[in-house]
């Protein structure tokens, strides 16, 4: 299995090409850029989210209490005083921080659902809601942060299966075939929860055509 190091490498080599790519395609500007390849990077260690104690899930969970803070303020800053809204976005990154990462860690088995296709899916469609809606990206920007996400995640499952693959020894690991598969066989039900939280996440998406059209444009410049 490839190590954290090797994760963040090639997703952030990754990043580096699909956000100068896009840029000098005119898919986004300069200045978004930067962002795009933040997101493949970031996608590229999301995975090991499910491995108990790992550098992924610390740096994970300490990016993403940032920005529930910042929402929490936007949220809650015409409803609370400055005193309990200080207190009120402190106790939310401490929840995210140390209490989701927790449950999360609980909850879940290392190289099962979260090492999917499907997992990925849905962390894109998060993504693009939380871009259109938290952020108010243009909806073509929005899809595209959301297959940053997805792209970094699949490249870090990728990763996961290569080196599954024992080419010194001619030989195929166990873990082999369990990280790059649609969902997980083995526990149908969470991969239909999973599913189910995918599709109610449909009326929060942006329109469908500027994700198509962002495909299109991708895929011609491999060409």
């Amino acid at each position: 299995m490839a190590d954290f190091r090797t994760h963040l490498g090639v997703a952030a080599a990754g990043g580096a090409v699909v956000a100068h790519g896009g840029w000098q395609a005119g898919l986004w500007e300069a200045w978004q850029a930067l962002p795009m390849l933040a997101l493949v990077t970031f996608g590229g260690i999301l995975p090991d989210l499910d491995a108990d104690r790992s550098r992924a899930i610390r740096l994970i969970f300490n990016l993403l209490a940032v920005p529930a803070v910042v929402a929490s303020a936007l949220l809650l800053q015409s409803r609370l005083a400055i005193g309990p809204l200080l207190l009120a976005c402190g106790g939310i990154y401490l929840a995210v921080r140390y209490l989701a990462g927790a449950l999360f860690a609980r909850f879940t088995v290392h190289r099962g659902l979260w090492h999917s296709l499907l997992a990925a899916g849905l962390c894109g469609l998060v993504t693009a809601a939380l871009s259109q809606r938290l952020f108010a990206q243009p909806d073509t920007l929005a899809w595209a942060h959301g297959v940053a996400v997805a792209l970094g995640f699949v490249i870090h499952l990728t990763l996961d299966e290569l080196y599954s693959v024992d080419l010194t020894g001619a030989r195929i690991k166990r873990s082999f075939g369990t990280a790059l598969k649609p969902f997980d066989w083995r526990s149908p039900g969470n991969s239909l929860v999973m599913l189910l939280a995918a599709v109610n996440l449909l009326p929060w998406l942006p329109a469908w055509p500027p994700l198509w059209a962002l495909l299109a444009q991708g895929s011609a410049l491999w060409r």
